[in-house]
């Protein structure tokens, strides 16, 4: 009797002892009225932990209190959305106390919202909203069933008899289907500018655009024989080339380009956001391109390509937009400020979705 009493005394204090080790409530990141901004993380244990984000030119030192919390107030912080993590003895890794994180394969980060005084484009506003559907779709091409997600806009019917136009959306190389949505707010955007009356209600298609380990060749081939016969065969879509758009980011605008170029009469609108083109595929299509411009000219009503002057690839895709101009290719050119990010992204997609499918 005394044995499991002794037991029963022992567990209690060490659920005790347990209770006792957990770490302490904390709420970061807290954002103040002025908009600076507080950081916390609790290790009773790390030398040095830092915190880095876009919104820092250089990742910066937090100092650690008698509870082993390290803290930093930085800022004000400009209105925007930003990724950023903190560095725990030189590992990166997200806040644990902030749910909203990264879409993203490789790193890890959180993101931090600073709202604006005036409601930012994508921004939650109070305007009808569209809704997005996760859907799977069998991809023959690559002998497996992948995940594609799908904005529909407000008022939305399925069964109704209005057909809309589709915009095909394309993220990041590490990044997911989702990112468009958790970091990009191509929802958000479309909506508040569907609701101002400068954007046409449309579908928006986002696909996952990473193929493993199948080479990329193959993502083109599974948007152009899977995943737009599903759309057009799941959602009252316009099924011509005046009604099709393609644009993306990074390696999405590559994609964007190795899409909408080898298909221009199934593509009437092609914007490419930053596309990095170091990758068999554009290589394939493009070393020796031959095209018949007054065709393809004929054909598309806008191709966009987009990049900010501190972009890494900024070089890169100029001389692709000169290399698009000595071919006679009428191609429109957004040169901003900023980098590769997707602070950038989204100012490239709200300009696009005030030019594509307009009469």
């Amino acid at each position: 009797m005394k044995y499991y009493i002794s037991i029963i005394i022992l567990t209690f204090l060490g659920s005790i002892g347990s209770f006792a080790q957990r770490p302490p409530s904390i709420a970061s990141p807290q954002i103040h009225a002025d908009n600076t901004v507080t950081f916390k993380y609790y290790s009773k244990n790390a030398k040095k932990v830092m915190v880095s984000g876009e919104f820092l030119d250089a990742p910066q030192a937090m100092t650690k209190d008698t509870s082993g919390i390290w803290s930093i107030t930085i800022g004000p912080v400009r209105p925007e959305i930003y990724p950023y993590s903190f560095l725990v003895d030189s590992v990166q890794i997200s806040d644990p106390n902030n749910t909203y994180l990264f879409a993203n394969e490789r790193f890890k980060r959180s993101i931090l919202e600073i709202p604006g005084k005036t409601p930012l484009v994508h921004s939650l506003q109070n305007v009808p909203h569209g809704k997005i559907s996760y859907r799977y779709y069998k991809s023959k091409t690559l002998g497996t069933t992948r995940q594609i997600l799908v904005y529909t806009p407000p008022g939305f019917n399925p069964n109704g008899t209005k057909k809309y136009p589709v915009l095909y959306l394309i993220h990041g190389g590490s990044d997911t289907e989702e990112t468009w949505t958790k970091v990009g707010r191509a929802n958000l955007i479309a909506d508040n500018l569907i609701a101002q009356g400068k954007a046409v209600p449309m579908i928006i298609v986002m696909p996952y655009g990473n193929v493993r380990p199948a080479p990329m060749p193959d993502f083109t081939k599974d948007v152009m024989n899977d995943i737009i016969p599903f759309v057009e065969s799941n959602y009252p879509a316009l099924v011509d080339s005046k009604h099709r758009a393609v644009a993306g980011f990074s390696v999405g605008g590559g994609q964007t380009l190795n899409i909408g170029l080898t298909n221009t009469d199934k593509f009437a609108f092609i914007c490419s956001y930053a596309p990095y083109t170091a990758t068999e595929e554009f290589q394939k299509n493009f070393s020796n391109y031959s095209p018949d411009a007054n065709k393809i000219n004929s054909q598309l009503k806008l191709f966009t390509i987009s990049v900010g002057t501190e972009d890494f690839l900024f070089e890169s895709v100029k001389k692709n937009i000169a290399m698009f101009e000595e071919k006679k290719i009428r191609v429109k050119s957004y040169i901003v400020p900023g980098g590769h990010n997707w602070i950038n992204c989204k100012q490239y997609l709200t300009t696009t979705l005030q030019e594509i499918f307009k009469d």
